[in-house]
Formats: structure tokens, sequence, C-alpha cells
């Protein structure tokens, strides 16, 4: 028994030493249980959901919702070859599609590209044939997908993770969708993690939500989840309204009054060459003025609705072409000139101003 006392203080005096190197600071970091995320729970899925990867942002390239092109790439349509370095530069792609209705609005992708897939896995693309493989393998449009589109992360948020002793060990800086998809992967790497509080969420409508606990954080991602269009269709020229208002309307009129007929068809016929030279003012006071010649004809317009969903109705007697309620699709102004675009069914009307 003699031989064994040494060794027993030894390690005695060891754990002693240990426990008193943990401060009551250190042991004020210990994560409540409740707001410690595991890798199989609820919010850590939805959490992953949130941050994964959305193919739908790209459509207007290649119709495919579960990958996304690594920007810059270099695409040819309709003879006129264009490189996207950003998400912004899709719109002029989008300008060069709309310009002519009766062209064929071939896109040539310049080979190799690197598509990134709904996990950030990132794969080098070599032909179209190639493409067309991981195309496959995608939903198609307007199909349920995991991805959460109608809340986004507002970053950078900041994560803390321990040890088994709820000792901290790190504290990692979440600055994308990427680290945080990973930090949800890496969670079983760790005995307990957590963010840190407060943090902030956006959503479509860019309105945000400060989120101060995890059971706020779950009830906030499964409120908004389903709650927006996530634009997972091919149709690229269907949310070129999302914040148009009918105060946007009043305002375009007031700055440009005199407006002309670009492109009105009805029925697939082409029409405004018949109104080549009408003039169409559209007043504040919810009249029209349409003058051709020594002609005037009278009418109203009334709008209402917002974003993509703006109902405009004219009424003018004479111009019967012009009759009923159109859908806004888009609005354009820049100095010198001016667009609005209606559709009604598979029916266009389009005005165009130069603001004089």
């Amino acid at each position: 028994m003699k031989t064994l006392r040494t060794p027993f203080l030894l390690v005695l005096a060891f754990i002693l030493i240990f426990t008193s190197c943990r401060t009551e600071e250190d042991l004020a970091i210990d994560p409540p249980v409740e707001e410690t995320i595991a890798s199989n729970s609820t919010i850590a899925s939805l959490m992953s959901k949130t941050s994964l990867n959305d193919g739908s942002v790209d459509n207007i390239v290649y119709h495919a919702n579960c990958f996304t092109f690594k920007l810059p790439i270099t695409i040819t349509v309709n003879s006129i070859t264009i490189t996207i370095n950003e998400i912004g530069d899709y719109e002029d792609l989008e300008d060069i599609l709309d310009e002519f209705d009766d062209d064929d609005d071939l896109i040539d992708i310049s080979f190799p590209v690197t598509i990134v897939l709904a996990d950030f896995t990132e794969i080098t693309i070599n032909s179209f044939d190639d493409l067309e493989t991981y195309v496959e393998d995608c939903n198609d449009e307007n199909e349920d997908d995991d991805d959460i589109e109608c809340i986004d992360f507002q970053y950078p948020i900041t994560a803390s993770v321990f040890d088994e002793n709820n000792d901290l060990i790190n504290t990692i800086t979440i600055n994308d969708d990427n680290d945080m998809y990973d930090f949800i992967e890496d969670l079983d790497d760790f005995a307990a993690a957590t963010i840190n509080f407060p943090i902030t969420v956006v959503f479509p409508d860019d309105t945000t939500q400060v989120i101060n606990t995890i059971q706020e954080l779950e009830d906030a991602i499964e409120l908004a989840d389903d709650t927006c269009d996530e634009d997972d269709d091919y149709d690229y020229n269907d949310d070129d309204c999302d914040n148009c208002t009918t105060d946007d309307l009043d305002s375009i009129f007031a700055d440009c009054t005199q407006w002309f007929v670009d492109e009105l068809e009805l029925n697939d016929t082409e029409l405004e060459d018949n109104y080549e030279g009408y003039t169409f003012e559209f007043k504040n006071d919810g009249t029209i003025a349409v003058t051709q010649g020594s002609n005037t004809f009278n009418g109203t317009w009334e709008a209402s609705g917002e974003g993509n969903n703006i109902s405009f109705t004219i009424n003018i007697a004479d111009l019967t072409d012009f009759n009923g309620t159109w859908t806004l699709h888009e609005i354009e102004q820049e100095p010198g000139e001016a667009a609005i675009e209606f559709e009604s069914g598979e029916n266009e009307l389009e005005f165009v101003s130069d603001c004089n």
C-alpha cells in the first residue's frame, strides 16, 4: 500500500490543479442546452435548407434548378457575345433576348465552365453533353425542392463550438451560405455548438427580423417557408415587376407625357403599325387623351395591385384594340427614354416615350 501512495497523490494533485484552472469565466461560457444545435435536430435541417445554393438564379442561361454557373462565364446569344461577371449582368442577357420577338434566342455557352451544386460542390463541365448529365438530375420547373428561398441569413454570423467538457474550443465566423452549410455539416465534429445571438434574417421584400434564440430562428424559418415565389420556373420575364407599384405609374406618366405604341400584338397578329402617329397621354386624374393628326380620342385608365400583379385597365371608346385589363409586365426608365410593357394572356402591349 505504501508504494501506491505517491502515484495516487500525484494523480490527485493533477486533478485539483486542472480543476482549479477552470475559472468562473470559463464556466460561464457553457452553452444552455436549449441553445445548442444538434446535427440531427429540426433547426439544423432548417438552417441547412436555408443555406443551400439556389439553382434557379441563372435559369435564363440553362433550364436547371439544382445548380448554378460559377462566374464569370462567356455566352453568345443572337450573335452577340457577352461575359457574365456577376448576377446583375443577367439583366444584359435578358435585354438581348427581349430585343426581338421573332428570333430563335439560341444561347451558346463557352466551355469549359464550372457548375456549383446545391451543396456547393464545384464540377468542371467541358461540353453540353456533360452539362445535360447534371441537368437530368434536377427537378422540373416549379417542383418541390429542398432549398428554402423565402428567408435568408444576414452575414456575418459567429458560432461557438465546445468540447465534451463544455470548454469553448473555437469561435467560427460564417460569412456566407457556403460557410453556413459547411458549419451545419460539421456539427458531428463538436460536442456542442451554438449560434451567437442576436442575428438578423432577411425576407424577399427586404424586411428584416432580429432573432435572439434558437426557437425564434426555428419559428421564423418555418413560417417563411413557401411564402414567396421561389422563381423555380424557366420564364425569365415573370419577375420584372417584383417591386413595381401603382405610384411608379403615376410618376412615370408625370415625367413622360407623350407615349407611342411600340408593340401591340393581339391573337398572334401584330397591329402596332396601325397606330403609327398616335400619341397617348395618361393623365394623373385617370383620363387618357389620344391624338392623331387632327383627331382626338378620349378614354380612361385605372391601375390596382402591386408587384407582378398590377392590373391596368384601359377604356377608349373608339380604340377598342387597347381596351380591357392588362397586367403590368415591366417599367423601364432611363434619361431620355422610357418604356411600359403590358400583357394579357398571349397578347402584348408596349408604350415608349422620349420623355420630352
